[in-house]
Formats: C-alpha cells, sequence, structure tokens
C-alpha cells in the first residue's frame, strides 16, 4: 500500500515563504506523476502544480511565477516551495501519486497566510 506524509504547513504572514514536502513509502516514487492540491474552506480541491517523472511541471495560473514544484527520488520526495504568499493561498495542501489508474492521497497540512 503505498502512503504518502505531508509536512511543512504553518502560519506565515503575507510575502513570507514555505517549502512544502511528501515523502511516500510503499511504491516505486520515481514512477508517479506527483501532484500538490490546495482545498480552501468550502472550496472544492484544486490542482496547484504537477511533476512528471520525466521532471516535466506544470501549474495553476494562480501560483505561477510563485511556486515552484520539485522531487527527489532517491529521497521519494516531493517539494512545493511556495514564495510570496498571500491570504488567498490559505489552504489545506494535499499530495497526490497517480500512475495509470492507481491515485493516491496524504492526509493534508494546513497552510495559513495571515499577518
Amino acid at each position: 500500500q503505498v502512503q504518502l506524509v505531508e509536512s511543512g504547513g504553518g502560519l506565515v504572514q503575507p510575502g513570507g515563504s514555505l517549502r512544502l514536502s511528501c515523502t511516500t513509502s510503499g511504491g516505486i516514487f520515481s514512477f508517479f506523476t506527483m501532484a500538490w492540491y490546495q482545498q480552501a474552506p468550502g472550496n472544492q480541491r484544486e490542482l496547484v502544480a504537477t511533476i512528471t517523472p520525466a521532471r516535466l511541471t506544470n501549474y495553476a495560473d494562480s501560483v505561477k511565477g510563485r511556486f515552484t514544484i520539485s522531487r527527489d527520488n532517491a529521497k521519494n520526495t516531493v517539494y512545493l516551495h511556495m514564495n510570496s504568499l498571500k491570504s488567498e493561498d490559505t489552504a489545506v495542501y494535499y499530495c497526490n501519486a497517480r500512475k495509470l489508474q492507481q491515485s493516491y492521497w496524504g492526509q493534508g497540512t494546513q497552510v495559513t497566510v495571515s499577518s
């Protein structure tokens, strides 16, 4: 069974930075397309960024130029580097691992952007 554990969330002031981490176990990490999603209260879960096994990346328009997704296959870990954070980035951030019809989720980590 594939398990994903996120970390790195917290409270940060507007304009600040955070780095989220998601470490996987139970599967071949390098074969997965990894992604980060965000879910704000009352909203649907939305895609933030993806990175393929070939390290091709894609971003939601709302985070382009501010967030960077990366992966370290040796550590079975995907990262989301978040800069210039805004109050509207406040959400629970979920990590997702996907391969063919298989999809796995982490438990989420809270990011709160507030002064």
